[in-house]
Formats: C-alpha cells, sequence, structure tokens
C-alpha cells in the first residue's frame, strides 16, 4: 500500500515536471540569470510540497498499516566491570639439576652401585673406576708421611729444649710438609677413580655398563634428575617490557596433564635478543608429585593490564567503516515496547581478550547495543527487537 501511494505521487511529479520540461530547457537556453533563479525557486517549491506529501502519507501508513516489516534484532545492555588481559605464551619446562655425569679419570668401570630409577643422595658413590695401582701407591706415601710426621715431632722436641740444631729441625719440616701435599695430591687423583653424585635426585638413565672403558670427560655414565627445582623458559616480544617482573602473578596450563597451577615469575631476563626481539623470563613451578617433566610443554598467561571500569563488547558487533573508523549500533526507545531505533556510534577500542574487545571510548554503562542482526541495520533505522540480555 505504500509503495502504491509513492508511485502515484512520484508519477504526478515527473508528469508535472515533464509539461514544464520544454520551458526549463528555453529558459536555460536563453541565458537570463534572472529567470533561471526564479524556476529553480519554483521548482524548490514543489519538491518541498511533495515531501511534506510523503510525511504525510507515511504518517498514514504508520498508524494504518499493522502488518510491518521491520529488521529483527537482539541486544544486550552494556556494563561497566574489571577487565583483566592476560599475555599468553608457550614455554617448555626445565630444570637446572638435569645432568649427564662423566668420569673424571679413564679406565675400567668395574663397579656400578646404582640403577634406573634409583633415588640417590648428594655425595652417594654410583660407580666406581679402576685406579691402575694409584691406591697402593698412596697407601706407601701415607706410611711415609706418617714416618715424615714422626721426625719432624721429635726434631720439633729437641729444638724446644734448645738440644738439636735448626737446620736439622727446619730439614724435617720441609720434608713433613712436602710428604702431606704429595698425599693429599695422590688422594685427591685416587678420588677421581669414583663417580658421586653431585646433588640429591634420581638416576634417569645407566649410559654406560660395568666391565666398560671409560674415558675421562667423554664417557657418558648417568642421567642424574632432580624434579624438585623445576622452573618454565619463555621468549616475551620486547613490546611487554614495562608490564613484566618479578613476583608477578602467573597462571600455567600444562595440556598433557590437564593440570593448571598458579606461580610468579623468578626472573626477567636482561637481554633482548636481536633476532627475534624478545627477552627470556623464567617461572617457577611446583612439582610435589613429580608429574612434571623435563622439556614438557606449558602455556603461560601473565596479566598484563587492567582496567576496572571497562566496558566489554564482542568483536562481532564492531564493524569499520571507509574512514578505518569503528563503530557498533545502539538502540533508543520508541513508543512501541518492542521496537527501537538503531543509531551508529563511533567507538574506541583498546585490548582484545577471547571474543571479547575492550571498549575505552564511545559507549557507557547501561547502553544497549544490536547483537545478532547488527550487520544488516543502519543509522536511524527502525527496528524490532527480539531480546535484550546482560553481556554476561
Amino acid at each position: 500500500m505504500k509503495k502504491l501511494f509513492i508511485l502515484l505521487v512520484t508519477a504526478l511529479a515527473i508528469t508535472s515536471c515533464g509539461g514544464d520540461s520544454k520551458s526549463v530547457e528555453s529558459i536555460v537556453e536563453s541565458g537570463n540569470l534572472e529567470e533561471i533563479r526564479a524556476k529553480r525557486e519554483e521548482i524548490v517549491l514543489q519538491q518541498q510540497e511533495i515531501n511534506q506529501q510523503l510525511d504525510q502519507i507515511d504518517a498514514a501508513l504508520s498508524r494504518l498499516d499493522t502488518v510491518k516489516k521491520l529488521p529483527l534484532v537482539t541486544a544486550f545492555a552494556a556494563k561497566q566491570e574489571t577487565f583483566d588481559h592476560y599475555l599468553e605464551l608457550q614455554g617448555s619446562v626445565e630444570t637446572k639439576k638435569n645432568i649427564l655425569l662423566y668420569p673424571e679419570y679413564s679406565g675400567l668401570l668395574t663397579r656400578v652401585y646404582v640403577k634406573e630409577g634409583q633415588r640417590v643422595s648428594s655425595g652417594q658413590l654410583l660407580a666406581s673406576i679402576d685406579d691402575g695401582g694409584l691406591s697402593q701407591q698412596l697407601a706407601q706415601m701415607e706410611v711415609q708421611a706418617d714416618l715424615a710426621k714422626t721426625t719432624f715431632e721429635r726434631q720439633q722436641r729437641l729444638w724446644e729444649q734448645k738440644i738439636g740444631s735448626e737446620i736439622a729441625y727446619l730439614q724435617a719440616k720441609a720434608n713433613y710438609e712436602g710428604q702431606q701435599k704429595m698425599v693429599n695430591q695422590l688422594r685427591s687423583q685416587v678420588a677421581k677413580t669414583n663417580i658421586r653424585a653431585p646433588f640429591s635426585g634420581i638416576i634417569d638413565d645407566v649410559l654406560t655398563e660395568q666391565g666398560t672403558v671409560v674415558s675421562a670427560g667423554q664417557t657418558a655414565v648417568f642421567r642424574l634428575v632432580n624434579l624438585g627445582d623445576m622452573y618454565i623458559q619463555a621468549d616475551v616480544p620486547e613490546g611487554y617490557l614495562p608490564n613484566i617482573s618479578e613476583n608477578k602473578d602467573v597462571e600455567v596450563y600444562f595440556p598433557v596433564l590437564g593440570e593448571k597451577v598458579t606461580t610468579k615469575v623468578a626472573q626477567v631476563g636482561n637481554y633482548i635478543n636481536p633476532n627475534n626481539r624478545t627477552f627470556k623470563i623464567e617461572i617457577n613451578v611446583p612439582n610435589k608429585n613429580g608429574t612434571i617433566k623435563p622439556n614438557l610443554t606449558a602455556k603461560v598467561r601473565i596479566n598484563d593490564y587492567t582496567n576496572p571500569e571497562a566496558i566489554l563488547v564482542p568483536q562481532s558487533v564492531i564493524s569499520e567503516n571507509a574512514n578505518g573508523e569503528q563503530y557498533v549500533y545502539v538502540t533508543t526507545t520508541t513508543a512501541a515496547s518492542n521496537e527501537a531505533i538503531a543509531k551508529r556510534v563511533i567507538v574506541e577500542t583498546g585490548k582484545t581478550q577471547g571474543d571479547y574487545v575492550e571498549v575505552l571510548k564511545g559507549l557507557k554503562d547501561g547502553d544497549t547495543i544490536i547483537k545478532e542482526g547488527a550487520r544488516s541495520v543502519k543509522d536511524g533505522q527502525l527496528v524490532e527487537l527480539k531480546s535484550v540480555e546482560n553481556n554476561e
């Protein structure tokens, strides 16, 4: 019905203008400025009269037409809430107590005292290497050292009693001290034939079997691991340097284990890698039950920004115009309870977390924002509200 009225009025206007088309052309061709201006004013008046008639027809249609085809939309009420933004990284679990044990002495591996999976304490004897007669040399040297000690003590007593000569006393002293140094040096060599645990942990692997000839610093014999001192190392883009500091709370998730722990940043690196513009951080990982292993993949979330009065909206409701401005549609109420007018509002956005984005400017607490159907409405258009929900 509405379209029929518009077509009739438009046809009348075209007919009216068509009757004067020659006169308009003749006036333009005449070049008379006064006549051209007068004709323009006449046409403008006709246009205003047509617009008024259209407004009257639209008002009548609005009253009489009970069946309206309005865009159906849903909306939600914006509200201020605390917004925590998290920097998400991927890291790898490491431990500083995961080492290969190499012998300090070359020879035959005569005894292996531990097995894989065994817990050992710091200083515990793990294996022995044939010393090639060093222990016998040490025993002989200790006997000589004892003799040198006895001789020195006697010469010292005589010297204190002013009986012996000074040169005899000094010779006995030098001989004793020399023997002691030789004994200590040989003891150090014999000690190298034993492989001991440098710290407490678990023998993760026995790499060399008993009876094998080993070379100092070349043949790995054991892998010793301590799972009590674990940490995660991750690379952080340099842009986050002002937001990451020691003792900052961190959420760590292990996808393989399905476990989540809360810990803190233990160390922030002081060097930015020029190749990828990142710096390293270390995050302590509690491992009471021993399920976390070295090289395990971990997802790290660090809170780098908080806004206590943020307005969050789904990214799907934000559009962008030709000027690069972002906007959303809010609704203003009308007389009808289920109808509203869509209004385009330019917004300034901040950080994004998941499917939501922070709105810094353009919206206020309580604004009703169109959600579903936002892509199909226009500024100033009348819409039908299907529902208004809370933005939770």
